[in-house]
């Protein structure tokens, strides 16, 4: 425990230990500074750097001798620096802002909300907002809410009253909707009040009990699950709309729990009442049964001729075999079973777990078999995904069969150092409409129109147990500090320890304030009368004050939990209101129980406009290229009479001119077609034009594009030198005679998309003709313009005339040159 919160923790400074007879608080001190020393020293012996050690390392250069001149460097390239989620950053990241952009020649803006502050876990430390905050030259706060109904608001405003999310300066703030007399905007639901507050009775016969009275929490989470499952389907039943007329559908509905397990709770629930949903980000892939299914093939397909592992594999929704078919199988049946197997073995060698995937879908019906049951979206893009996963790992790595499975295996063995890397997340299992059950953390920064929060009475597990307590030192500038006494009798340990717990429960609340904003709409949340509840973070809401109801008496605290509950209700009664939490036994949701109103066929009564298009430039210029090559075509077949073509002397061009029309064109000798264009084209957008050693900059650019795309080109030194030649060659006199080469990084992009609406764009409301353009250039171009010639070229009747809908494409490059722009293509 002391060493990974001293590798957690590597800049902490320890508090200081009290003497102690046995010398232990001594000893762990030390053995915590020596971790950090030997974390360090492992890290350079084996060249790696963290995220964390880049923060640090540049903390210590702007701090260190030369860190007036980098900071310099950076305000001269940034004259305003914009940080986004300020609650969420730590006082290394704090000190770097500061030291470079809190500066008389700068602007730094900080955006955040300590409110949401609730990363604490990943490092985060919500001090460092504080302190930018104190420091700051002005606080300008949002006013507005733009997403919540103001009834809800004013819910939240009678829940948050004067509360305080874990420290005295995070205050909760009211607000007014952007529209505070609209109407709400939720109409037909079952219950129309925006805050509904369902409280589980502690004598509920479904409920069980501890020794003393109090609701067992296990049992309680069961049956809010259903609750909640049984609620949302008599929501979707009602079929209430929202704003515009629109009607609520299930992906319009959120279920924010606290933890993994949780979610997969509430998401059984909903599956037994019918309600679709999907979880949103539960843990990795390889902690899954379809990781299992895959890990069992792959060993069947290791060995095919294995009878144990070919009836493994049958029982897989691979080939969907039950457990009779297993048990009543003949000996022709699991021959033709060991020969697929061989079949779908010799596919995975050649082809690749892809290809295998694919073969497997098609020949097995994987898809419709799978989709046709409850749950079976989850487990086919639980096995689409690991298929994926495998089929990049074989790639990547050059992994036969068997080093394959061991891959697998090592993965599922939770041996995966990547496994919260977000390829590796559970996906969604479909974007159908569907309820998203997801966590609290990941919920933030998102809407739903319903929210249904219903463990917030839950309180989080803070372990008693002697551990290193991190806590902010008030006597050290609120500095985060690590103490590793971890010896009870120490009081200042203890006072420690307490003000650890303290800091966690001030995220609890934090995280609660981050769940209940994310509704538009209506909320709800549930209570029950646990033993702990009272420690929850709404808990702490409603029954802060010395009135907070006591353990010793499980009765007197059920009393007291309807009074205060009854008074919040009381208090704002057209936006909170108090329900008994009853399970609908009868609650069963499908599309089909949808009003009949929305099963109305759609009418396909609004005109095609044929001519609209997204047109290209090549698309316009094509016939007449096609035209005009046609005519060169001729031109060059009649002309035996021509007279050679004799290019301009050598001996009358500068040197480097000579140089460069010395160096034989790319065209030459070099393929052609789209693949080739394509890998020179990436060549040009990563080459810098100003190295040093453009020569060595080129032959370094091309050998990696083309370890990238296979492609033939010839001879790479002379593509080489016919691209430095692009480079170098002088572009004309509208950019002063320079060249590519002259184009600084940071004065050039590559690869500018755009696209233009045309008369109108995707509504058109005229006519725009080439010829109008012509005429609009010949009318306001001055006779020796250079674009003049260009109008005449506009009116060439090979021309695509009309043009409606969008003008897209994209700029090779675009240079900075002289304070203007120039627009290029290679």
């Amino acid at each position: 425990a002391i060493a990974l919160a001293a590798i957690a923790n590597p800049n902490a400074p320890l508090a200081p230990a009290a003497p102690s007879p046995d010398g232990a608080a001594e000893l762990r001190r030390s053995f915590t500074q020596a971790t950090r020393v030997e974390m360090d020293r492992r890290k350079r012996a084996l060249a790696l750097m963290t995220y964390h050690d880049l923060v640090t390392r540049l903390r210590t250069t702007l701090e260190g001798p030369h860190g007036s001149e980098v900071a310099a460097q950076l305000r001269a390239r940034y004259r305003v620096a914009l940080v986004d989620e300020f609650q969420d950053t730590d006082p290394d990241q704090w000190a770097i802002m500061r030291t470079a952009f809190a500066h008389e020649e700068t602007t730094l803006v900080l955006i955040g909300d300590p409110k949401q502050a609730v990363y604490a876990f990943r490092g985060a430390d919500v001090y460092a907002y504080l302190d930018a905050a104190e420091h700051a030259d002005a606080r300008p706060t949002l006013q507005t809410n733009w997403r919540s109904d103001q009834g809800l608001l004013d819910a939240y405003d009678r829940l948050f009253a004067d509360t305080r999310l874990g420290h005295e300066d995070i205050v909760y703030r009211q607000v007014r909707a952007a529209e505070p007399n609209r109407a709400p905007r939720l109409s037909g639901a079952p219950v129309s009040t925006p805050l509904r507050i369902r409280v589980l009775a502690r004598h509920d016969p479904d409920v069980g009990r501890t020794p003393t009275g109090w609701s067992s929490s296990k049992s309680a989470r069961e049956h809010i699950a259903h609750d909640v499952a049984g609620d949302i389907a008599a929501l979707l039943t009602a079929g209430p709309t929202l704003d515009h007329g629109r009607p609520l559908g299930a992906g319009d509905v959120a279920v924010l729990v606290r933890k993994n397990d949780q979610a997969r709770m509430v998401k059984r629930a909903l599956e037994e009442v019918g309600v679709p949903a999907v979880v949103n980000g539960a843990g990795s892939g390889f902690a899954t049964d379809s990781a299992h299914d895959w890990a069992r093939l792959l060993e069947a397909l290791e060995r095919p001729e294995s009878l144990p592992r070919a009836r493994a594999a049958a029982l897989t929704p691979f080939l969907g075999w039950t457990a009779d078919d297993v048990a009543g199988a003949t000996d022709d049946q699991w021959d033709v079973l060991q020969q697929r197997l061989h079949s779908w073995a010799g596919i995975l060698r050649r082809d690749g777990v892809a290809t295998l995937f694919e073969a497997m879908s098609t020949q097995q019906s994987l898809a419709e078999r799978l989709l046709s049951v409850l749950g079976g979206e989850r487990e086919l893009t639980d096995l689409r995904q690991l298929g994926e996963l495998l089929h990049g790992a074989a790639a990547d790595g050059g992994l036969g069969l068997t080093a394959l499975a061991g891959w697998l295996r090592q993965r599922m063995a939770g041996d995966d150092r990547d496994a919260g890397a977000e390829a590796r997340m559970r996906r969604l299992e479909s974007d159908a409409d569907a309820v998203q059950v997801l966590t609290v953390h990941r919920s933030k920064g998102l809407e739903f129109a319903v929210v249904y929060c219903p463990y917030l009475w839950d309180p989080v597990w803070i372990s008693n147990d002697e551990a290193p307590a991190i806590y902010h030192d008030a006597q050290d500038a609120q500095t985060r500090t690590l103490d590793v006494a971890m010896d009870l009798r120490d009081r200042a340990y203890s006072g420690h320890v307490a003000q650890d717990h303290d800091e966690q429960h001030g995220e609890e609340l934090r995280l609660a304030y981050v769940a209940l904003p994310r509704a538009k709409h209506q909320a709800v949340i549930w209570w029950a009368s646990t033993y702990n509840s009272r420690d929850s973070a709404l808990g702490r809401l409603v029954f802060a004050g010395p009135a907070a109801p006591g353990r010793q008496d499980a009765d007197r605290a059920a009393g007291e939990t309807r009074e205060r509950f009854a008074a919040l209700a009381a208090a704002a009664p057209e936006a909170i209101v108090m329900e008994r939490a009853l399970i609908a036994r009868d609650a069963r949701w499908s599309p089909s129980r949808r009003r009949a109103a929305d099963l109305a066929a759609a009418a396909f009564d609004r005109r095609l406009d044929a001519r609209w298009r997204r047109v290209s430039y090549s698309s316009i210029t094509a016939g007449a290229y096609e035209a005009r090559v046609a005519s060169e075509l001729e031109e060059t077949a009649g002309a035996d009479d021509a007279p050679d073509h004799h290019p301009l002397p050598l001996a009358d061009i500068s040197g480097e001119q000579a140089a460069l029309l010395a160096v034989p064109s790319l065209l030459s000798d070099m393929p052609t077609g789209t693949r080739v264009g394509t890998l020179l084209h990436q060549v040009f957008e990563e080459t810098d034009f100003a190295a040093a050693d453009l020569t060595d900059e080129l032959a370094s650019r091309l050998a990696g594009a083309r370890r990238r795309r296979t492609v033939e080109i010839g001879d790479p030194i002379s593509v080489v030198d016919g691209l430095r030649a692009v480079i170098e060659t002088p572009l004309g006199a509208m950019v002063g005679e320079r060249r590519l080469r002259d184009l600084a990084p940071a004065d050039r992009l590559a690869e500018l998309t755009f696209e233009l609406p045309l008369v109108g764009g995707d509504r058109p409301d005229g006519e725009l003709t080439l010829a109008a353009i012509a005429a609009v250039l010949r009318d306001h171009l001055a006779p020796d313009d250079v674009l003049r010639g260009y109008a005449e070229r506009l009116a060439d009747p090979a021309l695509k005339a009309n043009l409606r809908g969008h003008l897209t494409g994209t700029i090779d490059l675009v240079a900075r040159i002289d304070g203007g722009y120039a627009i290029m293509d290679y």
